[in-house]
């Protein structure tokens, strides 16, 4: 080592951290070339059918998700355009419903991915246990 840690009286004998790092080295190989030969290599990581139909499934729900968002964006600014075409306020209805658009897909992406219920909350119901 050259940073001046070793002992200066004999720079030939290697410090007790190192003997003992070198030792667990020499254990960790043993225990390895006992375990090795029992288990049989694998060229790469082995799939299950199950685990290949989960990975097609969240790829399909992927794509649906996104594709809901695009849908909402497209329908969004192309309404806003025939909006604007036939009233001749080119950008602001184009603006407005791509906003609009915007929204409605994040709605409906949340709705599918279950992190909103489809419904409204029933509020006579609550009157009535009070």
């Amino acid at each position: 080592m050259s940073d001046g840690t070793r002992d200066k009286h004999d720079p030939e004998s290697p410090p007790a951290d190192e003997a003992a790092l070198s030792a667990r080295l020499a254990r960790l190989g043993r225990r390895l070339d006992q375990v090795g030969p029992s288990r049989s290599p694998e060229p790469g990581p082995v799939r299950s059918s199950a685990d290949a139909s989960a990975s097609a499934s969240g790829w399909a729900r992927g794509f649906r998700l996104s594709s809901e968002l695009v849908a909402g964006v497209l329908v969004g600014a192309g309404l806003g355009w025939l909006i604007d075409r036939w009233l001749g306020t080119l950008p602001w209805g184009l603006m407005l419903f791509l906003l609009l658009g915007f929204a409605a897909g994040v709605l409906n992406v949340m709705r599918s991915a279950g992190l909103m219920s489809g419904g409204v909350p029933d509020s006579t119901a609550e009157r009535r246990k009070d």
